[in-house]
């Protein structure tokens, strides 16, 4: 057995393979444009199906899975093809222009000194922060036209994606134009330099800073915003509680940094998104963020990270959420590279928005560092 000749030999089936699978492309266009110009859909899951069927029955014994990967990719390039064929030139409804400082009136949860007010004033220097209680007041204060943008946190680089927001974004309507990123460095915080028996903050930081919270054995209590629980420690008459905040917060209200590195990693970064009720995008935007649901079946995802890659977009983010009341169903956000008007980001969101159970555009950004 020579292996030169095998190789040989495996570079001849190729070139084969190569040849038909340029056919198979090209007829499955033809098939295309036969369906646009006599109105019948391009997804067909009957055929799909047969198709796979019969490759099935008649691929080697042992062979018969790998066949049907074969044969199911095969299919999705296909469609990923026809779709950027008949629709890439069509162009999507244009968004509105998003210039950060016509945007007069923000929203964000908490008070002065709250991370979100950091990122709020990296945007949108010059405009008015409304502080709301809660993420929902937030998104409501955008919904109801009370406020331009909102501004809520979205993942953390030490305990990932805030469930909160990602609950929001699957309940209402709103679009991502811009993601700013935020250091968030620490710090244990109380009004005088005593002994401290038990930390205040955000669920979030007493999380990124559980080592320290550990060592230190003090008793934690969850607060809605880091900043609100520094104004509670202030105010307190209680020298033995302490606060897990910013500096600059705790400077701002006249506290004792007792530490001023309690993080569990540093840096320690907070991405949040600014989002609007109007679909609107930001000059140079670079990323698109979607949410879907695909079938419980064997190879959906798979499926569905192959559009992805026929069409040469790189995903840069996929998240998954539970649907509550399901069966263990999720949702999926994904972010990717590319512009909204280039028209692989046409045919893919077209594709996206009619081959799957549930679809959601969520905006087009780019990220501020």
């Amino acid at each position: 057995m020579n292996l030169d000749l095998i190789r040989k030999d495996i570079d001849q089936v190729d070139t084969q393979i190569l040849e038909l699978f340029a056919s198979r492309m090209n007829l499955s266009i033809q098939v295309a444009e036969y369906k646009k110009a006599n109105n019948l859909p391009i997804f067909q899951p009957h055929r799909e199906k047969s198709i796979i069927e019969r490759v099935r029955e008649n691929s080697p014994q042992g062979l018969e899975n790998a066949t049907e990967v074969l044969f199911t990719t095969m299919i999705d390039s296909g469609k990923c093809l026809q779709n950027l064929s008949l629709y890439g030139d069509t162009p999507l409804p244009p968004p509105a222009k998003f210039i950060p400082k016509m945007q007069k009136r923000i929203s964000c949860q908490g008070t002065h000194g709250a991370y979100s007010e950091t990122a709020c004033r990296k945007i949108f220097p010059g405009s008015e922060i409304i502080f709301a209680d809660l993420f929902s007041d937030v998104v409501n204060a955008v919904n109801n036209g009370e406020c331009d943008c909102g501004i809520l946190p979205l993942q953390n680089s030490t305990i990932g994606s805030i469930t909160e927001t990602y609950e929001l974004m699957a309940l209402h309507n709103f679009y991502i134009n811009a993601v700013i990123r935020v250091e968030t460095s620490h710090c244990l915080a109380a009004k005088n330099n005593v002994p401290i028996k038990s930390v205040l903050s955000k669920a979030e930081a007493l999380s990124q800073c559980s080592k320290f919270i550990e060592h230190e054995k003090l008793t934690q209590t969850e607060f809605p915003n880091t900043a609100v629980a520094a104004e509670f420690v202030k105010n307190s008459p209680d020298e033995t509680i302490a606060c897990i905040c910013s500096k600059s917060c705790a400077e701002r209200l006249g506290l004792c940094i007792l530490n001023s590195e309690i993080s569990n990693a540093n840096p320690n970064y907070t991405r949040f998104i600014c989002f609007s009720k109007e679909f609107s995008e930001i000059a140079d935007s670079n990323i698109i963020s979607v949410s879907l649901s695909v079938e419980h079946s064997k190879g959906a995802l798979y499926r569905l990270l192959t559009k992805f890659a026929v069409s040469g977009l790189n995903l840069t983010k996929i998240e998954n959420k539970p649907i509550a009341g399901s069966d263990f169903n999720v949702i999926f956000y994904l972010d990717f590279e590319g512009q909204y008007n280039d028209p692989r980001v046409n045919a893919l969101l077209r594709d996206l928005g009619s081959n799957n159970t549930y679809f959601k555009f969520l905006g087009s950004f780019k990220e501020i560092i």
